[in-house]
């Protein structure tokens, strides 16, 4: 054990690591339940997702645990999963078997990323404030979709503003005005006990408030009759099948139109934007304040090539995850904001993650009470998740009109518009817009003119099919 972790050389125990590795794993356990819910939408087996999930967590915390030695946690990642449902899915059309070859790409542009110098070139690329407003977008996408889920909204018809194409030449006028829910639903009234809970919970620093929040929504909705117990004479805990999700990706079907080449090529980009961006914040914004990663590792992710620090055995370990999951059936698979709940609780080395690797695999045995959650009792975790996600916009340089409109775009479109893409895209196009109309645009990095050409030539090519 010492000589696989380095206990003694990391100042730390084998308890130490164990019980930071369960805290890891008791603050991120609520994505078992969500990431099926979410994903389910799409068309694909809950049951099936829910095996790929827990499998694709554990293999890619134990490479993390194994290959980096560090204490970060990976599980399909919130954001990444309802881009994969609400934009390439429901938004673009794909099928969900497309759409999980999008992310096996992205697994492998990653993992390019991280052994060659284009990693540098991409980090430099994009300002530290859109990276930041990117982050906090995807938030608020997953608060809104919460709140719908939660049935806090009532959507009401009015006949005005917008002309509404019928078909046959002729239109209506009609509009859909959002309101508050008057909560006569038992399904509101059930998610915002949970999400009262869980706001409490969380208050009071319990390190696992957002799935005791599922846990006691679940068991509220038995009362309000919104949550289906199975039949107790009839239930079994055997582990669903992961055959309809696992090896269905379609990468072929990516390509297979000349139209759909640009919007291919441009919505993986954003899966990887997204994605690689998530992870460095991530491991720089807990590793360095802890000591897991020092000066040196920062400075290989600009300038180092290959895996010759923690940091990069840490980004190939969650590129290569996000392929692994692809193939077993679930979206992009990142490493965990909340493994910093396990980092202060000690957790130094790999074997934390190695323990929240374990606990992962334990959870195959509950499938039958994960699947009977019903969305009211994930929705108070996803406005919750939001939350936590809009940290960073305290870093975004608000006093610079130049970088505040395109970072505040980036905010206002992902949810607006239902598309973490779209948000990214219009992002992208004012601030290469506002840094050349203020004389400016020589800090725009050539990569960022090329990625926003790509959108823009996307959404042409969409326009004229």
């Amino acid at each position: 054990m010492e000589k696989l972790f380095k206990l003694k050389e990391n100042n730390t125990t084998v308890r130490t690591e164990v019980l930071a590795g369960t805290t890891t794993f008791l603050t991120m356990a609520y994505i078992i339940l969500v990431n099926p819910q979410i994903l389910g939408l799409a068309g694909m087996d809950t049951g099936a997702v829910f095996v790929a999930t827990i499998l694709a967590a554990a293999i890619g915390t134990f490479i993390m645990g194994f290959v980096a030695n560090v204490p970060f946690a990976q599980a399909p990642g919130m954001g990444l999963n309802a881009f994969f449902t609400f934009t390439v899915v429901f938004g673009l059309g794909y099928t969900w078997q497309q759409a999980l070859g999008m992310v096996f790409v992205c697994g492998l542009i990653n993992i390019l990323i991280t052994v060659t110098k284009v990693r540098k070139m991409i980090i430099h690329a994009i300002p530290h404030s859109l990276q930041y407003a990117i982050s906090g977008g995807i938030g608020l996408f997953i608060a809104y979709i919460g709140v719908k889920q939660a049935h806090f909204l009532t959507f009401t018809g009015e006949a005005f503003n917008l002309l509404v194409d019928t078909g046959d030449g002729g239109g209506i006028y009609a509009d859909v005005v959002p309101a508050l829910s008057n909560f006569k639903d038992p399904v509101a009234q059930v998610a915002l006990i949970g999400l009262l809970v869980t706001v409490v919970l969380m208050l009071l620093r319990v390190k696992s408030a957002i799935l005791f929040g599922i846990v006691a929504s679940t068991v509220l909705g038995i009362f309000f009759k919104i949550t289906e117990v199975p039949d107790l004479s009839t239930i079994s805990f055997a582990i669903p099948s992961l055959k309809p999700t696992f090896l269905a990706l379609d990468i072929a079907g990516l390509f297979n139109s000349p139209q759909r080449i640009f919007i291919s090529l441009t919505t993986i980009f954003a899966f990887s934007l997204t994605d690689t961006f998530d992870t460095i914040g991530t491991f720089l914004g807990t590793g360095r304040k802890s000591g897991i990663f020092d000066e040196a590792d920062e400075k290989s992710v600009e300038s180092g090539s290959g895996m010759s620090s923690k940091l990069e055995k840490a980004l190939f370990a969650d590129a290569t995850a996000t392929s692994i999951g692809a193939l077993l059936g679930t979206s992009n698979t990142t490493t965990y904001v909340e493994s910093a709940a396990g980092i202060s609780q000690g957790g130094r080395t790999g074997l934390a993650s190695v323990t929240t690797g374990v606990l992962f695999l334990m959870a195959l045995f509950l499938s039958p009470l994960a699947l009977m959650v019903p969305g009211a009792a994930t929705a108070p975790a996803l406005i919750v998740v939001g939350v936590l996600m809009a940290d960073g916009l305290k870093n975004i340089e608000w006093d610079d009109l130049a970088i505040a409109i395109p970072a505040f775009l980036i905010l206002a479109l992902m949810p607006f518009t239902y598309s973490i893409s779209t948000g990214i895209a219009f992002g992208f196009l004012f601030y290469c817009l506002s840094m050349f109309v203020v004389k400016r645009s020589k800090e725009v990095h050539p990569v960022l003119y090329v990625v926003t050409l790509l959108f823009l030539a996307s959404y042409v090519l969409n326009a004229l099919i």
